[in-house]
């Protein structure tokens, strides 16, 4: 929180966008760092984390504006309040610990519940939807690209021989049985890289996040900055590309590798632990 409310927040006046507001941490350390003429648009998928995010930003008033939309229209959502430009973009992508701990949210492989992980809960197919009728190869697909998953097509055949699966226990119970128990990692659950692969299909998270960084920069002032912390390989994978893809077109990344938690942050929060955050700025 402290690189991100450094390095993003505005010095004078201008708009700043959270593509993902989530409960609001971020957008309150931007508004708090910078001057009363600093306003911030919002944006989540979740109506439940936006509730939370109204609640943390009321005493800003109508510094904040907040928005029921994915990040990927993060361009239309602009336009549609009349921002031309933003001074800061920040993207903070995954999950919350709120989401996590909600055993009806059906991220965690932790907590049994529906097999449902739509970051946006009122529309979209259902991790059990997915997963009930994907065929077996595009399953295996799915759980080597997104979940880096060495035994993918094992898991795969696991959970087309368990279909239909409807809840966590569920995909918990079809990876024990595909994985063999001598190679469960030691530092993560056997299952962590399926339920990743499985959420990120179901968000569809990296063609959300290429709309995002088709928009974002667009949208940047000359001088302003947009900031992207990925949990995931692939997707600091994306942001990397498409940054100095955008070099030649009058962008510089603030540094050529991504910056990373702290052994402090990663003790009092260790879910921060993978934690990648890149920044680019539009040159002048």
């Amino acid at each position: 929180m402290d690189e991100v409310a450094f390095l993003l927040r505005p010095r004078d006046e201008g708009w700043v966008i959270d593509g993902t507001v989530g409960m609001g941490g971020h957008a309150a350390a931007l508004l708090e760092r910078s001057g009363p003429d600093v306003r911030l648009l919002g944006l989540d998928a979740d109506p439940g984390a936006l509730r939370l995010a109204g609640e943390r930003l009321a005493r800003f008033g109508d510094r904040a504006r907040l928005v029921h939309a994915s990040f990927a229209d993060l361009g239309d959502v602009a336009a549609a309040h009349g921002l031309a430009e933003a001074r800061a973009v920040l993207l903070d992508l995954g999950v919350s610990s709120v989401q996590l701990e909600d055993a009806t949210r059906g991220f965690s492989f932790q907590l049994d519940g529906p097999l449902d992980m739509r970051l946006d809960p009122t529309r979209g197919e259902t991790a059990a939807a997915l997963l009930n009728h994907l065929p077996e190869a595009e399953l295996a697909r799915l759980l080597y690209e997104y979940g880096e998953e060495r035994f993918a097509r094992r898991i795969a055949r696991s959970i087309v021989h368990r279909r239909p699966l409807a809840t966590t226990g569920d995909l918990v119970a079809a990876v024990r049985a595909a994985v063999p128990r001598a190679a469960w990692p030691r530092r993560l659950h056997v299952a962590t890289r399926t339920f990743q692969a499985v959420r990120m299909a179901v968000n569809d998270e990296p063609g959300a996040l290429r709309r995002a960084l088709e928009a974002g920069p667009r949208l940047l002032a000359p001088g302003g900055r947009l900031g992207v912390i990925a949990f995931h390989s692939g997707e600091d994978r994306i942001v990397k590309q498409t940054f100095r893809s955008l070099e030649p077109a009058g962008y510089a990344a603030l540094e050529p590798s991504p910056l990373e938690p702290g052994d402090d942050e990663v003790r009092a929060n260790p879910r921060a632990r993978s934690a990648k955050l890149r920044v680019l700025e539009r040159l002048p």
